[in-house]
């Protein structure tokens, strides 16, 4: 019964007077336990956020292209004749005025000699017509003065009117054969123009004989082979130029305003490489099938290891613009399909706004449509929509 009753007296201090137990032993009391939280609380999702602010940067119209020679032309034979040079290879380095191909001569010389024969026979028919003329010219003041003399004496009562109507047909045959002879002078110098007319063609037929690269480049095809007969219009080599190079891309009309001649620009070829240079042409006429307008960049390229026909992404720099630099993670799209960020708004909840794509970097997206200072989930945006609370920790901030 005595052990009963401690018993009872035990659990009835324990429990009841724990407290004063407690306190009469020199322990601490228990902490209180925790607040359960509350279902608005149990309802917030946690995110991370970054808060950025807007930049100015130099903005950009990105375009794909590829390179293109900045002068091409196909070499073509202006008179027929058998090719009597060596073949130069493809890829061949030439200057202006290399020999391409060369055409056997065959008669040219002699027309040529047979044309500088006529002219020189000519050159020496002028005297003799100019003479006959001269002659002719004093026959006329002869005659002139005779009609003169036979006036002055049929006036006087000297001479027969016979003799006056002698003198001045004297005078008529001697103007007629000025006339003549101012034809044959004419004639003369038509004959010199004819010759040395007939001269220069020779020349320039000779001078068609050996066919010559337009300007410095290279060779892009086998020029014609030896022996091939040529005719008027037949291929002897392609001749590209490389240095400088052009970038060729094509801008659509939303974008076309912002292109501006001699701009800044470069261009990231399929093998990493990176170039730059300035816009050199930008077209007034839009592509009839794309409606794009084409826009080259010329880069130089002094070592020719840039070739025609390479894929090239353009950038072209246009006027600075505010923007924001956001990591690529951030971007999400909504149920819209539209490309943006979700925020944190200043209640604590978040709201999806879309935003254009200015550049991509190796930082990040340079984008627009942010007010200047904007507060970015970075952490769990793909889990909240319009409207739905936040627990909200800052990234990189004070806060």
């Amino acid at each position: 019964m005595l052990t009963a009753l401690l018993v009872t007296l035990s659990l009835y201090f324990l429990l009841m007077e724990r407290d004063r137990v407690m306190a009469f032993a020199g322990a601490e009391p228990a902490a209180a336990a925790p607040e359960a939280p509350s279902v608005e609380q149990e309802r917030r999702v946690s995110v991370v956020v970054q808060r950025i602010r807007a930049e100015t940067v130099q903005g950009a119209v990105l375009v794909r292209g590829e390179t293109e020679a900045a002068r091409q032309v196909e070499v073509r034979a202006e008179t027929n004749g058998r090719v009597i040079s060596e073949p130069l290879p493809k890829g061949t380095a030439v200057a202006e005025g290399d020999v391409l191909c060369r055409l056997d001569p065959g008669t040219r010389a002699a027309t040529l000699a047979q044309a500088e024969a006529a002219h020189a026979e000519s050159l020496a028919r002028l005297p003799e017509a100019q003479a006959n003329v001269a002659r002719a010219q004093a026959q006329i003041a002869e005659a002139a003065i005779n009609d003169r003399a036979a006036r002055a004496l049929s006036e006087g009562g000297f001479a027969s009117e016979s003799r006056v109507a002698g003198t001045q047909s004297a005078v008529s045959a001697a103007e007629a054969a000025l006339a003549s002879a101012e034809a044959g002078l004419e004639a003369a110098r038509t004959a010199i123009r004819t010759a040395e007319a007939n001269v220069a063609i020779a020349n320039t037929e000779i001078d068609r004989l050996t066919i010559t690269a337009p300007f410095a480049g290279l060779i892009d095809d086998d020029t014609a082979e030896l022996g091939a007969l040529m005719q008027p219009g037949a291929l002897c080599a392609t001749v590209i130029q490389l240095d400088p190079i052009q970038l060729v891309g094509y801008v659509p009309e939303t974008q076309l305003d912002r292109v501006e001649l001699g701009a800044l620009a470069g261009g990231r070829l399929a093998s990493g490489r990176e170039v730059t240079g300035r816009v050199s042409h930008v077209a007034r006429t839009a592509d009839s099938a794309t409606r794009t307008f084409r826009v080259e960049v010329e880069i130089a390229n002094t070592a020719g290891e840039i070739r025609a026909g390479q894929t090239v992404e353009m950038g072209i720099v246009t006027a600075g613009q505010t923007a924001h630099l956001v990591p690529q993670s951030a971007m999400t799209l909504d149920d819209a399909g539209r490309l943006g960020l979700r925020l944190a708004e200043a209640d604590a909840t978040a709201r999806f706004v879309p935003v254009e794509v200015l550049r991509d970097t190796a930082d990040g997206f340079w984008i627009t449509g942010l007010p200047d200072e904007a507060d970015v989930i970075v952490v769990g945006q793909e889990f909240v929509t319009d409207g739905v609370p936040l627990a909200v920790t800052y990234r990189g901030a004070a806060e």
